[in-house]
This record gives C-alpha cells, structure tokens and sequence, in this order.
C-alpha cells in the first residue's frame, strides 16, 4: 500500500505541499494560514492516515519534536491531569511529550533524566523533587532547554512555571478565622523544598497577623515515604494537645486522602468535630460526606505556560528568563462553614 504523501494531502485540499507542511507542523499561525484551511488539512492528513516520517524530520531539523516531561506523582491527580494538559498543548504545538514520574525520589528521577536526554528530546519540563539541585544545574551548565513546573528552587535561576503557594496557604488560614476558628492545625511534609517551606510560612503568618499565639503541636511534618502512618501519628497528637485544633489544612491532596480516612475512622465528624481545608483538587472532595474545602491552582494555565516557555526557548535559545507566580482560589465548602452556622443547627 502507497504511504501517503505531503503531496497527495495537498492535491486533494486544493493548496500548496509548503502549506500543508506549514500546517502539520503547527506553524500556521506564523504563516497565516487560515484557520478553515488548516482545518480542513488536518482532516484530510487524518482521512488519508498520514503517518510523517520522524526519524527523516529529526536528521534534516538537528530536532526530534519530543518534550520530556518529568513529574513528582503520577498518583496524584494534580500531576495526571497536568501532565494530560502539557501533553495537550504540545500536540497543538506539533511536539509529542514522554512523561515519567519520580515518584518524589531523585535518584529516580536523575535515571528518567538520563533516559530523556539519550532519547534526544528538544527540552524538558520538569516538576522537581527533594534533592534534585544538582540534576538542574547540570541541565543549566549544558545549556539543556528546561522549564520548572510548579516547583522552582529559589537559589538557582531558571525558568519556572509555579503557585504563589505562601499566598495560597495564608488565604487557607484566613479563611478559617473569619469562619470562627482559632486554633487552626497544618500537616505538611518534612521537606525542604520551596513550595512546602513557603505553605508553612503562609499558615503561620495568617495566626501571627491576627493575633493567635502559634502552638508548635498544631504543625505536623509528615514523611512521603511512609504517609499513611505518619498521617494517622500526626493527627491523634494534634487531637491529644492541650490546645486541641478546631480546624486542619492538609498541604497536599495526599496528605488530605490520608487524612480524611482516619477522620472517618475516629467517628470525627467534618466541620463540627474538626473543620478542613485542603491543596489540591479531585472528584473526591466532592464525593465526601461533607464536601471539602480545597485550593483550586490554575492547573490548565500552569500545564499550558509551561510548555509556551519552553517553546520559546526552544524557538530562540537567548529568549529572557520567564518566572511566574499564578494565584490558586479558595473553594469554600461545607467542610469549612462558619461554627456560627453549624452551631445553631
């Protein structure tokens, strides 16, 4: 069977074999195709089964049109559904992306960077993990094209896509206070990476600036390694304290998962027992007892950034250095209602 050509697209769509070229390789917006037109090339590549030939592509362009995409948690659903929008946005963009997960561990995460860069993909985009400074000041030294996503090291400049997460974890604290609560607990994970250090930071700073005396026993640090029993550990301490919490924030999806189990497991009931507000976002949240109160990141903009800073870099390797904080939203729900309201019922 005949492989289909550039030429036999181009013949039947009507236009030129450089158009329909422009257009399979998502540069029609710099060529000012119209949109109806490259449209209707698409659907006639797809028609005909077009398969382009890569490996050609790759030794006249010096490019492979790969993104390696290096995750912290592929279990966790703020990073699948990243990585499904990356994936997404790059497809539009005329890239394939092959994504592995670390699973918060740098040695594994140094051996899927060593995989990438042998697989020769163009650039990376990497949501870094404890201990993994010196993977990217490799890739800085070597002038590797790489964006940071979600997670930056504030000692190292790079490109970063990221949650104003002291903001986020302030506003969680805020929230709380104003619906009553004072004696606000926070489990977090022992680690010193940015983004967990700058959500204590936020929390204990939404106690300070309204006057609540910080209690050492409400903040709980927990390992990754072993999270289903330290969260259990660290949740009867808090219970056990002399000032007992009214309310939690759990600083990550896993960590609220965990949680919520072994609330459950207390016979605790949400809010009037112990009120919650937890990061992340899943279908979860809304399929408990008491819907959960949950920081919303801007996922779809974090994965969509991402990858137009990459692009960039890639296009023009002296493009400037981009860094952005996004800001997450607060999703109130019954899990923190005012004790005003609970109260009274």
């Amino acid at each position: 069977m005949k492989k289909t050509s550039l030429k036999d697209i181009a013949q039947k769509a009507g236009v030129s074999t450089a158009l329909v070229s422009y257009v399979l390789n998502g540069k029609e917006k710099e060529t000012r195709v119209g949109e109806v037109i490259a449209k209707k090339v698409r659907e006639i590549a797809k028609e005909l089964n077009y398969q382009p030939n890569h490996l050609a592509k790759s030794l006249r362009s010096g490019k492979t049109h790969t993104i390696g995409l290096i995750i912290a948690d592929i279990s966790n659903p703020f990073f699948a559904n990243i990585a499904r929008v990356v994936e997404d946005e790059a497809k539009r963009n005329g890239y394939t992306v092959i994504i592995g997960s670390c699973d918060e561990n740098a040695d594994k995460s140094w051996d899927l960077l060593n995989v990438l860069i042998n697989r020769q993909v163009d650039g990376f985009i990497i949501v870094s993990c404890e201990g993994s400074e010196n993977q990217i000041q490799y890739l800085k030294e070597r002038n590797l094209p790489f964006v940071l996503l979600d997670r930056h090291f504030p000692d190292i400049q790079t490109d970063f896509v990221a949650t104003n997460n002291y903001k986020a974890s302030y506003d969680a604290g805020i929230h709380l206070i104003q619906s009553g609560y004072e004696r606000i607990g926070l489990i977090a994970y022992k680690s010193e990476m940015y983004h967990m250090v700058e959500r204590i930071r936020g929390y204990k700073h939404a106690l300070s600036d309204n006057n609540i005396e910080f209690d050492s026993n409400w903040l709980k640090e927990v390992m990754f390694e072993t999270i289903e029993r330290d969260v259990k550990i660290a949740i009867d301490e808090i219970l056990a304290s002399d000032h007992k919490v009214e309310a939690l924030i759990f600083a990550t999806y896993g960590l609220a998962i965990n949680g919520l189990k072994y609330i459950n497991e207390l016979r605790l009931k949400v809010p009037s027992d112990l009120a919650i507000v937890s990061f992340g976002q899943a279908e979860v949240f809304d399929l408990y007892y008491c819907p959960i109160t949950y920081l919303r990141q801007p996922l779809e903009l974090l994965g969509k950034t991402s990858v137009e800073y990459l692009l960039k870099k890639l296009k023009n390797p002296d493009e400037g250095m981009k860094q952005i904080l996004m800001e997450a939203k607060l999703i109130a729900r019954d899990s923190s209602m005012a004790k005003s309201a609970w109260l009274t019922e």
